[in-house]
């Protein structure tokens, strides 16, 4: 429905700058070609005509379109705040009405001396704040939506390669910017209003996934950002835990019962970084806590961790020796009285507490093979898989289609029916996806398979399954800055990482 009235406004907004074209002596079917519009707008302003060649540059060809467009307005009286705002906001109701009106006319080139001489106009220290604030607000957002963000990681899931109070750069260019689903939003606000904890944005325009083009293709062993999948519906109450855990764990209608359910949009879900190991048409599997794919050892992160059993004689482990080597502790299953602890490290590091004198064995924990996984996905009891055994599973690609049955069903569901839109019936032996009856499905969408490089306490793919290619948000380039909680004084900034690239 929406679409018909963007169509409506858009055709209504066109009528209304043919009318202000055939006032400037131009011809009215000119406004309505783009790039040319934009040239005959150059020379009714007395802008080099050459400037639209900016208009191919993304991001940049907004600000030309736009100084086009208010100079344009402008050549025609319509200087004021408020009228320069209507012509932005509202262009469907403005220009049509200015078309019509008798008293508007065209003056001239806004930018001669001769225009300013006869028609000067001078702004208020207001007004020039108003402009300042308005313009520095949309170029920040612009950059932020489709060039750059700035991002911070807030919890260990990719511990020891990413560290919790890292600041990343992540490029939105590399793998090429979403159009936004959302476009009316609050400006530097993900979802949550800052103060009020309201919605940050409306869902009265939701636009259709559409990314432009990219510098790249998402390679395996990318660290990326992306939207969290499992975010559609979220627990206002607890975000930290799903929603479908939730459900798992009370049953739907008590979880409604007791808890405030929202739903967001895919661009309005929490953001989550991981490394994607695995690509569309590739087949993830886990053995013993060994990444394979394709049948083949996948890339091991040189700072990878896992997790670790560390037995001590009674003294146990100094709490400082764990904070100053930055050992993340287990709390739910370390036990210091019985000189036990459970840590997340890296190999690297569980030699050296081996070292230690008070150190009795470390043994590195790995789920048994028989073990079922309670968070682990499909979540069906007829997979038995855990976080170190997992698969094989494929990971599916645009155009390729897969045979349903009762294997494969539990894995592509969620895929075929929220990610892509279709409805699912099983009615018997028999499945129908839109109401016809079939034994297969063709994907429309490319997926990945993100993992954390923390391996034992990290909420990814193993948890949730795959990410669809709109919820991918960019890529992870350098941290900028690293804050360390527990430093003190010139040691709370990681100045060994500031500006490190990310591997």
């Amino acid at each position: 429905m929406w679409y018909i009235i963007f169509a409506i406004l858009t055709i209504v907004s066109l009528y209304g700058l043919w009318l202000l074209f055939r006032k400037a002596g131009k011809q009215g079917w000119e406004a309505i070609i783009p790039f040319y519009r934009e040239y005959v707008m150059a020379q009714l302003v007395g802008r080099p005509a050459w400037w639209i060649v900016w208009l191919l540059v993304p991001i940049v060809n907004i600000f030309i379109f736009y100084g086009f467009y208010l100079d344009f307005v402008k050549s025609f009286g319509k200087q004021r705040f408020w009228e320069n705002a209507a012509a932005v906001l509202v262009p469907f109701i403005v220009l049509p009405m200015w078309g019509r009106d008798p008293q508007v006319k065209y003056l001239g080139q806004t930018n001669s001396e001769e225009f300013k001489k006869k028609y000067p106009y001078k702004k208020s220290v207001t007004r020039e704040w108003a402009d300042a604030i308005i313009f520095a607000t949309v170029a920040a957002s612009l950059i932020r939506g489709f060039i750059l963000e700035a991002y911070m990681i807030p919890t260990g899931s990719m511990e020891r390669t990413l560290l919790v109070g890292d600041f990343l750069f992540v490029s939105k260019l590399n793998y090429g910017p979403r159009i936004p689903n959302t476009p009316l939003a609050f400006p530097f606000a993900h979802h949550t209003m800052p103060v009020t904890g309201g919605k940050a944005y409306s869902e009265l325009i939701q636009l259709p996934y559409k990314r432009l083009p990219g510098f790249q293709e998402i390679k395996r062993n990318d660290v990326v950002v992306f939207n969290f999948p499992a975010g559609d519906t979220v627990v206002k109450e607890n975000e930290a835990r799903t929603y479908y855990d939730f459900v798992e764990a009370m049953g739907k209608e008590s979880v409604h019962a007791h808890y405030t359910i929202i739903t967001r949009p895919i661009d309005k879900r929490e953001n989550y970084i991981k490394r994607c190991v695995g690509v569309p048409g590739d087949v993830i599997e886990m053995q013993n806590a060994q990444l394979f794919v394709n049948g083949e050892r996948g890339f091991v992160p040189p700072e990878m961790q896992t997790s670790y059993v560390v037995y001590t004689d009674p003294y146990g482990l100094s709490p400082n020796i764990l904070v100053d080597n930055r050992f993340e502790k287990d709390e739910l299953y370390t036990n210091p009285a019985e000189g036990l602890y459970v840590l997340h490290i890296t190999a690297g590091e569980a030699e050296r507490v081996k070292s230690w004198s008070n150190v009795k064995k470390v043994v590195e924990i790995v789920q048994n093979v028989d073990e079922i996984g309670d968070n682990t996905f499909p979540h069906r009891k007829n997979f038995p898989w855990n976080f170190d055994n997992f698969g094989p599973i494929k990971i599916p690609a645009k155009d390729w289609t897969v045979e349903l049955d009762s294997v494969t069903l539990p894995l592509y569901q969620r895929a075929i029916t929220v990610y892509e839109g279709n409805t699912l019936e099983k009615k018997g032996e028999d499945i129908y996806i839109n109401g016809q009856k079939t034994n297969s499905y063709t994907f429309k969408m490319n997926y990945y398979w993100m993992m954390g490089d923390n391996r034992h306490n990290s909420l990814d793919s193993r948890n949730w399954g795959f990410v669809p290619e709109d919820h991918i948000v960019g890529k992870a380039l350098f941290t900028w800055m690293s804050w360390d909680k527990d430093g003190s004084f010139l040691s709370k900034v990681r100045w060994n990482r500031v500006f490190k690239g990310i591997n």
